[in-house]
């Protein structure tokens, strides 16, 4: 569509041109067909420049546009993405009313179908820009104005805006309207209507200017008995407080809804004061507490947004950093001061500071502060870079100004720009303010040169095993050969029979390529030697031999699980680089696991086991090692303590590995309650290990990996649905046919997520899970080809989310080989300049495959 990809500089002349005051919404949703009405009123004043501009709207069927009382051929203003305004005069009044398409993709209004109670539930979700799918906006964050919102739906409906919610008025035909007051001044992508039978549960939040906020949660009414409500609202009541006392500002809204809503393509939204998010946080079976943690996580970061973002807000996506950075890092700091997970450092050192390592080093990596030329830009800019390491990076900033000095000019910002638009400039003058500290150039070093450096240790040591010279070395990448300043902590580690004691920190700035280290010279050399410990700094780290092999042998024997994650994720890093043999990394992590008690470094380590295993272990040696992973963490589940955080995810792993005929027999006997566990280890009546929960999303995980195996087939995923008819049964039942080890399977799969374009964005996700869910890579083969051949049509013809998933989940990686960067190569090639956002996803896949085959040659030579 023409209009679709909106460029900064028309973002920038239609900003200076108008200023709008308010929006009158009207959407009729009360319809059961494709498409609802939306009428638009918008006042907006004419502040200069051309006499014309125009206001987006994604709509094939526009009734009316009238400008200033004169109505304008629709034919002749509207293209299908914008409708065109001439001769603005200097108040203007428009008036739209069209046709909107309900959305299947996560984007715009989505309409799902329970297929439990067969209920209709609508959310919208506008970022990046798709507040136009629903109705006439100029869609762009530096464009505020008032919104209300007026919808017609059925009576029987809750419906949710960012007001509060008024008392519906009811119609004769069981239907009902609700007219919300208007919103302060907003960015269109934070407004929201929801609406739908859902199932509400009210609280309250007692702000510290002495207002009572209405705070309710919803989900689905099937997922209702599911809903852990207290718990949820526990914690926003803890970060809603934290952030009033932080920020020393109150509350910005009247109200504050939270709304698990089906199909949701990411974590969550921060809609002002009516925040979605992701329904698979309504958890429906046990699950680690890792996930509890991290839905903590989401819902602090998208409360942060309330201030940083809805009320002040990035005037263009080129600070989206921004806003999701500082989002990251308060929520991260809430989680450790005002929840019970008070090891959440470590948690982002494994998960987010993980991320942004990866994603720096792929050949697309960009400064923090991103170029964002247009509207295709930002939509694959939501990445490692933008949200880790500019969290990471504001860690480091204010230890460089000072906790005080920062929080102090935060709370400057917050009031110089309640409800207006700023750049990155406006928040560092205040830091600069309050801290006394030039920024400028800590922001050309950070924000806006790309790439991360290695910090690797240099000892020299005596007979005697004095230390005689120490120095930090600086490794920087030929692509981007910057050294940065970092501040670290040096730890040296030393055995006490079985526990790793650190017996000396120092603490200094590194610089340069190489800074010596006094401090440890005369010293006894550690056992263990960490470089960046108490993870200060953002950079990659790396362990002398020495260092390396107390780790291997006494990993367990840390008291604290950062350090210990520190050291996993430098062999993890190690291993990714080719440093480390992966069947190593893989020995190191088996080894290990048991003795590792906090549950978001057990999921990271897994998850990592797995990629080592499928990608980095050499073709040849794979078959033998997966197979010997999978008998080792079954071992590991036999012994982990019944019932336990950990326990519950070794058998997930267990089974997701499981390849041989004994080790299917394991996954069969826990969903079918066999008696036996390899002749030896007696199961509870339901066929269980002692104290596993085998529930229904397990199940599921058991089944798909049964499948996989070629162990089950059709009939059984039949039956299993038919238990567990439900939207999020239905979708492991389509990954489960596509994990089906045949090539018709394969086939079926690509057919309905390439050929078609009708699945729902959360099936087609499924869908391309179980396609990529095969121990035989070779099924993968045929649709090489088709693969590419496919990347420019889904690419010009899906929403971009829906286009994403393609692009990135059906890219053949695990088919890494010389001859697969020839093709992606040529790809590349042919494609040119055109459609720079989708050269960006398959060159990042590119790079994948070049890591995966460094890793395994150098598994050859291990």
């Amino acid at each position: 569509m023409p209009g679709m990809n909106l460029t900064r500089d028309e973002a920038r002349e239609r900003a200076a041109t108008v200023e709008v005051s308010s929006y009158d919404v009207t959407l009729d949703v009360r319809s059961p067909g494709e498409t609802f009405r939306s009428t638009s009123v918008v006042r907006f004043r004419h502040c200069g420049g051309p006499a014309s501009t125009f206001v987006d709207l994604v709509s094939t069927r526009v009734h009316v546009v009238r400008l200033n009382g004169t109505d304008l051929d629709p034919a002749e203003v509207c293209d299908g993405t914008r409708v065109h305004l001439p001769a603005l005069a200097e108040t203007n009044e428009l008036v739209v009313e069209a046709d909107c398409d309900y959305m299947n993709t996560g984007e715009g209004l989505h309409r799902f179908v329970d297929p439990v109670d067969s209920e209709v539930y609508l959310y919208s979700q506008f970022e990046v820009a798709d507040a136009r799918r629903v109705f006439a906006v100029f869609d762009q964050p530096d464009v505020k104005a008032a919104f209300s919102f007026t919808v017609h739906a059925p009576g029987h409906w809750e419906v949710v805006s960012n007001s509060p919610t008024p008392r519906p008025e009811r119609a004769d035909d069981d239907s009902a309207v609700w007219r919300f007051a208007p919103t302060p001044r907003l960015a269109p992508y934070v407004t929201a209507v929801v609406a739908g039978p859902y199932h509400r549960v009210g609280s309250e939040l007692r702000s510290r200017d002495g207002r009572t906020i209405p705070a309710s949660v919803y989900c689905r009414r099937s997922l209702a008995e599911h809903l852990d409500a207290e718990e949820i609202l526990d914690v926003t009541r803890r970060g809603f407080a934290y952030y009033e006392d932080l920020f020393d500002l109150a509350y910005p809204f009247e109200k504050y809804d939270q709304l698990f809503v089906p199909e949701f393509n990411a974590g969550a939204m921060e809609n002002a004061g009516a925040v979605t998010i992701l329904e698979s946080y309504v958890f429906r079976s046990k699950v680690p507490d890792a996930t509890v943690e991290r839905r903590a996580l989401t819902i602090l970061h998208e409360l942060a947004h309330m201030w940083f973002g809805d009320l002040v807000t990035m005037r263009w996506w080129d600070d989206l950093w921004l806003n999701e950075s500082f989002a990251e890092f308060v929520s991260t700091l809430a989680l450790v001061e005002a929840t019970r997970w008070r090891q959440a450092w470590t948690t982002f050192s494994s998960v987010e500071k993980s991320w942004a390592y990866r994603q720096d080093q792929l050949s697309s990596t960009h400064p923090i502060v991103a170029d964002i030329r247009d509207l295709e830009d930002v939509e694959v800019n939501f990445d490692g870079i933008t949200y880790a390491k500019g969290a990471s990076v504001l860690k480091q900033l204010v230890a460089w100004v000072g906790r005080d000095e920062f929080v102090a000019g935060v709370r400057h910002y917050f009031r110089r720009h309640a409800w207006g638009n700023t750049e990155l400039a406006d928040l560092l003058a205040e830091l600069e303010a309050t801290s006394g500290r030039d920024l400028t150039a800590w922001s050309r070093l950070w924000l806006e040169q790309a790439g991360v450096t290695t910090l690797r240790p240099d000892l020299e040591v005596d007979a005697d095993g004095c230390v005689v010279a120490a120095a930090v070395v600086q490794e920087v990448p030929e692509s981007h050969p910057l050294h940065r300043p970092h501040r670290v902590a040096i730890g040296g580690y030393d055995l006490d029979g079985d526990r790793l004691v650190r017996t000396t920190r120092v603490e200094l700035d590194v610089a340069g390529e190489r800074t010596e280290v006094p401090d440890l010279v005369g010293r006894t050399r550690p056992d263990l030697l960490l470089v960046n410990d108490d993870d200060l700094a953002y950079a990659k780290i790396r362990l002398d031999a020495t260092s390396l092999a107390t780790a291997v042998a006494h990993l367990g024997g840390f008291a604290d699980s950062l350090p210990r994650s520190l050291v996993l994720a430098a062999s993890w890093d190690m291993t990714r680089d080719a440093e480390m043999a992966p069947r190593d990394y893989a020995d190191l992590v088996l080894d290990n696991l048991a003795a590792e008690s906090d549950s978001s470094v057990v999921m990271v380590l897994l998850r990592q086991l797995a990629a080592t295993l499928r990608l980095y272990v050499a073709p040849e040696h794979r078959g033998d090692s997966v197979r010997a992973a999978a008998d080792r963490l079954w071992e590991l589940a036999r012994t982990a303590a019944h019932g336990s955080d950990t326990q519950l995810q070794l058998v997930k792993s267990a089974a997701g590995l499981s390849r041989s005929g004994t080790q299917l027999d394991a996954v069969a006997a826990q969903l079918d309650g066999a008696t036996q566990f390899d002749g030896a280890t007696q199961f509870d009546g339901e066929g269980a290990l002692p104290g596993l929960t085998v529930d229904t999303d397990l199940r599921w995980e058991l089944l798909i990996a049964l499948v996989a195996g070629g162990r089950a087939g059709t009939a059984e995923i039949n039956a299993e649905v038919a238990r567990d008819d439900t939207a999020t049964g239905r979708r492991a039942a389509a990954a489960a046919r596509a994990a089906v080890p045949a090539l018709a399977a394969k086939a079926a799969a690509w057919h309905d997520v390439v050929d078609s374009d009708e699945l729902p964005n959360a099936v087609q996700a499924s869908i391309i899970s179980g396609f990529s869910h095969t121990d035989d890579a070779g099924l993968l083969e045929p649709f090489v080809e088709p693969y590419f051949d496919a990347l420019v049509p889904t690419w010009t013809t899906r929403t971009n989310e829906m286009a994403q998933q393609v692009v990135v989940g059906l890219y053949p990686v695990l088919l890494a080989s010389a001859g697969l960067l020839e093709r992606t190569d040529a790809f590349l090639t042919g494609l040119g300049a055109d459609h720079p956002a989708l050269a960006r996803l398959v060159g990042e896949s590119r790079d994948a495959v070049v890591r995966a085959l460094r890793a395994q040659e150098r598994d050859r030579s291990r």
